[in-house]
């Protein structure tokens, strides 16, 4: 018995031993004499945490991974193999310790759970620009996580919206070269497919007040009575037949227009003579009038009058470089400009409406045309001038670069339209607009300057950010009328 207690003892203390000094193995592990035991795994380690959770002193451990430094050249020399710790009397308990492993193709290093730690020395400073982070990160990182993960590195993203450029970290300067690579191609398919346009060239034209106040005239005869005349008599006939049929039946309830005799024949029946029931008849409601909505129109596809201008050119500038590029593009070609104008001043007409993309009943572009007064070509030429400049600085997509210039003045664009109509191909009928206004002499305006302007982005009044301006003749002597 005694020999026995010892043995069980010595046993017992062997296997607390290897509980507390292997961090691997699971909390509550099962005793050695529980093992070598004919009772089930489950059962007995059911039974032992019954045991534990009735003791009032004792807190059950719960283990966690411990964090371990291992070296880049331990790694790539040797694999992870089983522990075995093996008793003396057979028994054994065998542990697999797993190491995560990324291993790149061509890179000359494999880094643990691919995440870098103080073994980095090599970094990049990627100049991305601010719009264009979000397609590097993709949707809830995942695209970041994947180049992570294939290319062994680090990618730090800037913590303020203003900076404009990511680090990438890695242990070797293929893996941070590789890892750019796959970046700028990432950012080179966004700038041609995804990425919206930022910048445009315009000749602005909302610094006429006699102009915008016809462009606010033109949205309040579309949108402006329909819709509240509309909406008024709905709810004013809705409230008189609620209040109407709420009277009536009072009345029903008082008895004042039903007269009823009671007769009993005997316990169970009761005979009902209703003598007099009015007929009521209800003013039928009048049709309810159409509404912009109606016909797919609301305040988001107006343009703004204070935003009101010409298109020359399309730009996608997504970092201060190429702003500032662009910038200094435009104002080195103000001379070429003026000579293309004859150093004359150059005046247009708006009349009338016309479509962009689509027909009238399903017009996605509706825009006044624009004819230069005397028709000598002048105001195109100059345009063709800061298009031909952009393009040779680099500043233009190839496929703008091919597009011929049609100069137009938007009034109405269902792209910009707000809420949840709006859909790939959105459109509107514009057929009643068009009979009202198709032939509307929006006036004739004296072309001042040619803006670089930023998309999305307004002033104090409204207008759009100017990035950069150059003059064109005559500005001064209509600065000095006005």
């Amino acid at each position: 018995m005694i020999a026995c207690s010892s043995s069980r003892s010595l046993f017992f203390g062997v296997d607390c031993a290897l509980k507390y000094a292997n961090p691997f193995l699971k909390s509550n592990p099962l005793t050695y004499f529980e093992r070598i035991s004919g009772v089930a795994k489950e059962d007995a380690r059911m039974d032992r945490n019954k045991k534990l959770k009735s003791a009032g002193g004792i807190r059950q451990c719960q283990w966690r991974p411990v964090s371990v430094s291992v070296s880049v050249s331990n790694i790539q020399e040797s694999t992870a193999k089983d522990s075995v710790n093996e008793l003396e009397d057979g028994d054994h308990v065998q542990e697999t310790i797993k190491v995560a492993q990324v291993v790149t193709d061509n890179c000359d290093s494999t880094i643990s759970a691919g995440v870098l730690d103080d073994t980095v020395k090599h970094s990049l400073l990627l100049e991305v620009g601010a719009s264009l982070i979000r397609f590097i990160k993709g949707k809830e990182g995942s695209t970041q996580k994947k180049i992570e993960e294939e290319m062994g590195v680090k990618i730090v993203f800037p913590s303020s919206k203003k900076e404009e450029s990511i680090v990438i970290e890695g242990i070797s300067t293929d893996c941070v070269t590789r890892a750019s690579k796959k970046i700028q191609a990432i950012m080179d398919e966004a700038i041609e497919s995804s990425l919206d346009y930022s910048h445009f060239i315009s000749l602005p034209l909302a610094i006429y007040p006699e102009l915008t106040d016809k462009l606010v005239n033109f949205q309040n005869s579309i949108l402006g009575t329909n819709d509240v005349s509309a909406d008024e008599n709905l709810e004013s006939d809705s409230i008189e037949d609620t209040l109407d049929i709420k009277n009536k039946g009072q009345e029903l309830i008082k008895g004042r227009d039903v007269a009823v005799e009671l007769k009993v024949e005997d316990e169970k029946h009761v005979k009902v003579d209703l003598t007099s029931i009015p007929f009521v008849s209800y003013p039928p409601k009048p049709p309810r009038l159409p509404n912009a909505s109606d016909f797919g129109i609301d305040k988001s596809i107006f343009i703004k009058p204070t935003t009101f201008h010409l298109t020359v050119l399309m730009l996608k500038l997504w970092n201060k470089e190429r702003v500032n590029a662009a910038s200094g593009v435009l104002k080195s070609i103000s001379s070429k400009v003026i000579d293309a104008l004859d150093n004359q001043p150059i005046s247009i007409r708006l009349k009338g409406l016309d479509t962009m993309r689509g027909s009238l009943s399903k017009a996605r572009v509706l825009y006044a045309p624009v004819e230069e007064i005397g028709n000598e070509g002048r105001l195109l030429s100059a345009c063709q001038v800061i298009i031909n400049a952009f393009v040779d600085a680099g500043l233009v997509l190839e496929k703008d670069a091919k597009q011929k210039l049609k100069l137009h003045a938007t009034v109405m664009n269902a792209r910009h339209r707000k809420g949840k109509r709006r859909r790939k191909n959105d459109s509107f009928d514009a057929r009643g607009i068009f009979k009202q206004f198709g032939s509307e002499d929006w006036g004739e305006y004296l072309i001042r300057e040619a803006h670089l302007s930023q998309r999305f982005v307004f002033d104090e009044n409204g207008y759009y950010h100017c990035c950069a301006s150059i003059p064109f003749p005559g500005k001064e002597e209509r600065q000095q009328t006005d």
